[in-house]
């Protein structure tokens, strides 16, 4: 069984110019992701350097088993390097493993945002760039208003966005903008969220 439709949940992070990019203060963003109650895996993000210039290394970790045989139905391997100057994504090169498929890219930043989803100013964005094969994406945006959602720690009050088109993502982000929660239905109907621990 395979399911379509996690792969670009998994990877998809965005990519468009911004002026002053808010980075996180530890340095890192640590997600559990959860299907139908279950912790299936890990994405988390790693920052580097300062605001000015930075690199983000994007890890996603995932697998599905089959309940009562535990054999695995999907599996998901993900990571990336996004390298920025001034605001604006200068590279990206990411290896994927969906469910045993290999892709590969190396690519200049296009002048849009990639598709990982830690930076806010996606909400901002008409366009994003897939993080596993580098094609641009039309997205719409709707702004839900501000909600208390859950994380690992406790509950943070948090903007909630919902991004349709060519991609179909609900992202939360708290006061200092960083992302907190993310939710998408995958192709089998079930609900994908990542959990910021």
């Amino acid at each position: 069984m395979r399911l379509l439709g996690l792969a670009i949940g998994f990877a998809t992070a965005f990519a468009m110019p911004a002026n002053a990019l808010s980075l996180p203060s530890s340095g890192q963003l640590n997600f559990d992701v959860m299907r139908k109650g279950k912790d299936i895996g890990e994405h988390s993000y790693q920052f580097s350097g300062s605001e000015t210039a930075f690199t983000v290394r994007v890890s996603t970790d995932v697998v599905v088993k089959v309940p009562l045989i535990r054999t695995t139905a999907y599996s998901f391997k993900h990571s990336s390097i996004e390298t920025w100057k001034a605001g604006k994504l200068q590279q990206l090169q990411s290896a994927t493993q969906d469910d045993g498929e290999p892709h590969q890219l190396s690519t200049a930043g296009k002048g849009v945002l990639p598709a990982s989803l830690w930076n806010d100013d996606i909400v901002k964005s008409g366009t994003l760039m897939n993080t596993i094969d580098g094609h641009i994406m039309n997205i719409r945006v709707a702004d839900l208003g501000m909600e208390r959602v859950p994380v690992k720690s406790g509950n943070v009050t948090a903007h909630h966005y919902r991004l349709s088109g060519g991609l179909e993502r609900d992202l939360w982000y708290d006061g200092d903008g960083n992302l907190a929660r993310v939710a998408f239905k995958a192709d089998d109907g079930s609900t994908v969220t990542y959990i910021r621990k």
